[in-house]
């Protein structure tokens, strides 16, 4: 498995990515009352940006992420903490049908086969579970230019049938953030995020 952010992960927590964590926090905040008997799974969660500011409103929580080196620093952080668990490699690798509350932020553009997880999703999920995905609508590639990644963002249409064909009822899907970044020298780019809100 190669690790893309093997030589990203000891600066990753800088401003601009706590930022965009916090704001994706906030949405979901407003949508979903989190329930302190569930157990949750984050998807791609790194260093725990997103998944330490909700883990003290669960019960326990998986943060998987394909990055070795961006669970070392995660791990670092929860050396010592109860009932967190850390999953390095495929979300598919995860097995048990207990999972309450599934959320990821900026990482479904990265998984290259989304049917079959939203299948997998759908068998780890008890019924009544709640799914929040954060991303990037449809953009021009320029988000990641070089990196070669499965998805230019997502056509939200699209995405929502793909929640619905593996049997998922999909409650919300907004814009809540426009992320204005130079990608390109000398031209700013603009990247509509967001959320997805799907039940089991």
């Amino acid at each position: 498995m190669v690790d893309y952010f093997e030589n990203k992960a000891a600066k990753w927590d800088n401003p601009e990515k706590i930022a965009m964590a916090n704001r994706f926090v906030d949405e979901l905040k407003k949508h979903v009352t989190l329930n302190p008997n569930w157990k949750g799974l984050e998807i791609g969660g790194g260093t725990g940006l997103v998944g330490l500011q909700l883990f003290p409103k669960l019960k326990e929580m998986v943060i998987e992420d394909t990055s070795e080196e961006m669970l070392k620093v995660l791990r670092a952080k929860t050396e010592g903490m109860d009932n967190i668990e850390t999953l390095w490699g495929d979300v598919t690798d995860y097995k048990n049908p207990d999972i309450d509350f599934v959320f990821s932020n900026m990482a479904f553009h990265h998984i290259e086969n989304i049917p079959n997880l939203l299948n997998h999703l759908f068998q780890i999920c008890k019924t009544g579970a709640v799914v929040v995905i954060g991303d990037l609508r449809s953009e021009d590639g320029s988000f990641h230019r070089f990196d070669p990644i499965p998805h230019r963002g997502f056509d939200t249409d699209e995405l929502s049938e793909q929640f619905r064909n593996a049997g998922f009822t999909v409650q919300l899907v907004q814009t809540y953030h426009v992320l204005k970044q130079e990608k390109v020298p000398g031209k700013l780019s603009e990247y509509e995020q967001f959320i997805l809100i799907a039940h089991k």
